[in-house]
């Protein structure tokens, strides 16, 4: 279960990041799944804004620690190993959720999708003036990456949302590793992992023709 009271610490998503790589470019789950729990407690700090992608991330960490606790648990060890697996026993609804709707393929494609959206947000509060606007931080993040996946009546609802974010120095103050200079440094050291991770990612979805699974 994810402990959703537990506060958002920065350097601690950044340490399983760091350990979601192995030295075959593997991206390992159990690191990947710990660092999405830290992820998760940085969701619910936004407020109800994103409170909806905080509780589907959380039902799909949930069920990949299923998957990695039972029977085939072995399989699960690594994203590329649970993409043969699945795809070779036939496990994952290419053209229409059906039969397999929460195959490990399906489960990770979307908190692939919102790793994306929490990697551009916070590309931006790194990397933004002082005086940059957390909300549209926000808003061009989502705009550039799940906006694609959800429906208008949700698009709408998230543009109206962001326009009650804090700003951004509460937000770096909210990272709870020292004051916002110390968060971009913290900001800055991260961002590469979470990248690379994406990215590898990404390729292996591509390569398998998964990027689009219903």
């Amino acid at each position: 279960m994810v402990d959703v009271e537990e506060s958002f610490n920065l350097k601690a998503v950044l340490v399983s990041f760091k350990q979601c790589l192995n030295e075959k470019d593997e991206v390992l789950l159990d690191p990947y799944l710990a660092g999405w729990k830290g992820l998760v407690r940085f969701l619910h700090s936004l407020g109800a804004v994103f409170s909806f992608v905080a509780k589907d991330a959380a039902a799909k960490l949930q069920t990949m620690e299923r998957l990695r606790s039972g029977p085939q648990g072995a399989h699960y060890a690594s994203l590329q190993s649970m993409v043969a697996f699945e795809l070779g026993g036939g496990q994952v609804d290419l053209a229409r959720r059906s039969r397999h709707p929460d195959s490990g393929c399906r489960t990770v494609l979307r908190l692939h999708r919102a790793l994306r959206w929490l990697q551009l947000f916070l590309e931006g509060l790194s990397a933004g003036p002082e005086d940059a606007s957390a909300a549209a931080l926000c808003a061009d993040a989502y705009g550039a990456s799940l906006a694609a996946h959800h429906p208008w009546i949700v698009r709408q609802a998230v543009a109206v949302a962001t326009y009650t974010l804090p700003s951004r120095k509460a937000f770096l103050e909210a990272m709870n590793v020292g004051p916002p200079e110390q968060a971009l440094q913290v900001l800055a050291e991260a961002l590469p992992f979470i990248e690379r991770v994406y990215s590898v990612s990404q390729k292996l979805y591509a390569d398998h023709a998964l990027l689009d699974l219903p």
